[in-house]
């Protein structure tokens, strides 16, 4: 009797760092690519998005994906720009996030590569974007949503389903499985107690893990996020500042608004303007009322959100902010300030000492973000060095990723042990300090895969 056929596994990205997510599924002649991510931070690991992708993207029959962060999704238009033919599955609120998130991300890259050509500060003679905003729009026509819970197959055999996460809108653990054997993706881990999100669903048995790590050498505060940021924001206020939040436009823009908001109307905070400026960020924050069954947030706190947010929607408006004297408070993306309209808030409030930068989320090594965490003098924007004299401020508690603990108890609530977990998204040492707590603490095995390495998941015994 021939042998049952195996699942292989390719780890392509999010192997020794956080970015760069796509795990490659091979069953039955068939392929299927789990997450198609933007590598980010330090410029050797952006250099890989520019890189042949290391399997013909024509040779790929479906992409599942377990959210819409770029990290996990933004290499999708050049993919399909490069061959890639087949269906892009995900959850319904994914699909539309993405509907924002990538042609914004095309339209960037665009802009970036225009610069570049005027102030030749690029060695390409012309500097081409990885993709455009039209790669981008052409490529979500390949787009179709399913529901959670609800198996469907991306190929022939192959069994896929999506279970909530938290973390952000539409977020998902994918499970594959074919021919008698499983494998679950995490994708990214949401919060048991996030102040938006709902915690993550217990995760579907299965026969192999490949869990995120992003946080797993630490715990983050217990201490209340609304006080932490009360106090930040209570400082800065009093001195006249201005508060530069840089915020990932998808959920912690949505949590930080969610929680100024809430403490002005509560008189815990005086009510000085509060300012989202950024396009994509307006966008997403309408999508919490299309989608009112994925967060916490009730009719009462997204008008008070909406009514104690002043949305900023034109270039000329994001200037005149640059020129206005605090106190105020600005929301504006990126997260990692590694672009957008937030540089020119940063240029501008970073070298007052009233001033506040407030940091909201993770900071990937090699990003301005992670140069301001660090205490840097200086950062670099548009080509000349700013000082940085304004307070920095990093409220970890504001996290949209579990901790050590967190992740651990997500994995508890597996029905069995898995075979093997596969520990990958996380610089080395978060990775490999949960990777060691895995094997003490619940007994599995578990590994760190080297990039590009091919594992063959054999079934069960007599499965």
């Amino acid at each position: 009797m021939p042998a049952i056929p195996a699942l292989r596994l390719t780890f392509l990205g999010a192997v020794g760092t956080v970015t760069g997510s796509r795990h490659l599924v091979e069953a039955g002649g068939r392929r299927i690519l789990v997450d198609c991510g933007l590598f980010q931070g330090y410029k050797p690991l952006r250099l890989r998005n520019r890189a042949p992708f290391p399997v013909p993207p024509a040779s790929i029959d479906a992409v599942v994906l377990t959210h819409a962060h770029l990290d996990h999704s933004g290499y999708l238009p050049r993919l399909r720009r490069e061959g890639f033919a087949g269906t892009v599955w995900c959850s319904a609120a994914t699909r539309d996030l993405c509907g924002i998130l990538l042609p914004d991300s095309g339209r960037l890259l665009e802009e970036e590569a225009g610069y570049a050509n005027e102030k030749r500060s690029t060695r390409h003679d012309p500097a081409e974007p990885l993709y455009t905003e039209s790669d981008a729009r052409r490529c979500l026509r390949a787009f179709r949503a399913m529901g959670f819970d609800a198996p469907f197959e991306p190929v022939a055999g192959v069994q896929a389903t999506l279970r909530p996460q938290g973390h952000i809108l539409g977020a998902a653990a994918v499970t594959l499985s074919h021919a008698g054997t499983s494998v679950t993706f995490s994708g990214d881990v949401g919060r048991p107690h996030d102040p938006i999100m709902p915690p993550p669903a217990q995760p579907a048995a299965c026969d192999y893990l490949v869990v995120e790590s992003t946080y797993g050498n630490r715990r983050h505060p217990h201490g209340a996020l609304a006080a932490d940021l009360q106090a930040a924001l209570s400082r800065a206020i009093a001195r006249n500042g201005v508060v530069v939040v840089p915020a990932f436009a998808v959920g912690r823009a949505q949590l930080i608004l969610h929680l100024v908001a809430s403490l002005q109307e509560s008189g815990r905070l005086p009510d000085v303007p509060l300012y989202l400026n950024s396009p994509m960020a307006t966008d997403v924050t309408a999508l919490y009322q299309r989608h009112r069954d994925q967060h916490r947030l009730s009719d009462e706190q997204l008008a008070v959100l909406a009514r104690r947010t002043r949305l900023v929607t034109s270039v000329e408006a994001s200037k005149a902010l640059n020129r206005r004297h605090g106190p105020m408070i600005i929301v504006s993306a990126s997260g990692m300030a590694t672009g957008g309209r937030v540089l020119h808030h940063l240029a501008a409030f970073a070298p007052d000492p009233r001033n506040m930068i407030l940091l909201s989320g993770f900071q990937a090594g090699g990003t301005r973000g992670a140069s301001l965490a660090r205490g840097d003098g200086t950062v670099r924007i548009f080509g000349q060095d700013v000082p940085v004299r304004a307070e920095v401020v990093q409220l970890a508690s504001a996290s949209a990723h579990a901790d050590a603990d967190e992740l651990l108890g997500w994995m508890r609530g597996l029905p069995a042990p898995p075979r093997s977990v596969f520990v990958t998204h996380g610089e080395p040492d978060p990775s490999d300090a949960l990777r060691i707590r895995i094997q003490r603490e619940l007994g599995w095995e578990a590994r760190i895969p080297e990039l590009f390495q091919p594992v063959d998941l054999a079934p069960r015994a007599g499965g």
